[in-house]
């Protein structure tokens, strides 16, 4: 004799037997908007060269940059963050060649511009390692030492310049002091208050960022622990929240994003601007290389990892996929 009251009367395995229930009720979805492509634009090469510790990542000439922006604009994804590498011998102790005109990621700027026009979001990163020839965030005092307040002068700078050369959105990345409030008076100062400001708000010293030095070809001696945060620290990353909202940040962003999902969900508890997540090359290069190895199945890790970040509170995520991800979301 069967015992009914012995079998469960509640049985949420309803909600997943076919996929089109699951499609139902999922309470995350990704969307191509939620995109934005980090791009890499080298000065002086004739053909994409690519990035061996980022397999299907290359650092682009001129030409192939604009190729990207127009394809980003037909998978639908929201920006471009641009990254400029210069020329080995244009770098220095103050990073000039990023507050040049005509530096690499200036002239890339009005190229995407003229490109894609308002069709996707411009944005450019606002640091000084890939220029300076120590590979470090900021210029160096006598003691080899960050400064953090001369720094921000060259901070002030590059923002105008890159809001003249076409930024929808500037990016300081450089976690000094006060960047976010001497950028957006900058910017202001010279009429710019259209241009917006995605703060690096928690930036993590990381070891997930390895491949990404190849990828700007750093001259990084030393570390940025004196600078970006230390992993072990949670309420920090709310102070620099609070801090950076109260300067005037648009957005706020978590970099890195996996290893951070707990640091991105109390971000976006927190506060009423677009949250942002940086999906960072270590974290693509390890999916790549399992992949690669037969240890996983791509597609699957990929979607699975990008949707653990938007579940965690990202309204936008920079991933090196982003068009890859969008078109088969179209699809």
């Amino acid at each position: 004799m069967t015992t009914y009251g012995s079998f469960p009367g509640s049985r949420p395995r309803r909600l997943r037997t076919t996929p089109v229930m699951r499609r139902m009720v999922a309470e995350t979805r990704l969307h191509p908007a939620d995109f934005i492509l980090p791009a890499f634009v080298r000065e002086g090469v004739s053909e994409p060269v690519p990035i061996s510790a980022m397999p299907g990542v290359v650092q682009h000439t001129r030409d192939s940059l604009k190729k990207a922006a127009a394809e980003a604009v037909a998978a639908g994804i929201s920006g471009i963050m641009l990254f400029g590498v210069p020329e080995e011998s244009k770098k220095d102790a103050l990073g000039t060649a990023g507050t040049d005109p005509d530096g690499i990621l200036q002239v890339a700027l009005r190229d995407v511009r003229a490109e894609v026009g308002d069709e996707l979001l411009v944005m450019s990163d606002l640091c000084l390692d890939e220029t300076t020839d120590h590979g470090h965030c900021g210029v160096l005092d006598e003691l080899g030492r960050v400064d953090n307040d001369a720094t921000l002068e060259r901070y002030a700078e590059m923002a105008q310049v890159q809001a003249d050369a076409g930024a929808h959105v500037v990016g300081p990345s450089g976690m000094m002091d006060g960047q976010i409030g001497v950028v957006r008076d900058a910017l202001d100062q010279i009429g710019r208050e259209d241009v917006a400001i995605l703060a690096y708000t928690a930036k993590y010293s990381s070891a997930f960022y390895g491949p990404f030095r190849e990828a700007v070809g750093s001259s990084l001696k030393g570390d940025r622990k004196t600078y970006q945060q230390d992993p072990a620290n949670v309420r920090e990353s709310l102070r620099e929240l609070a801090l950076d909202l109260e300067e005037g940040a648009d957005m706020v962003m978590v970099k890195p994003a996996g290893p951070y999902l707990d640091i991105l969900a109390k971000v976006a508890e927190a506060v009423d601007v677009p949250v942002a997540a940086y999906q960072i090359s270590g974290e693509y290069s390890m999916v790549e290389a399992a992949a690669e190895k037969g240890w996983l199945d791509r597609d699957r890790a990929i979607f699975e990892t990008l949707t653990g970040i938007k579940r965690a509170g990202a309204r936008n995520i920079l991933t090196y996929w982003a068009v890859e991800a969008a078109q088969k979301l179209r699809d």
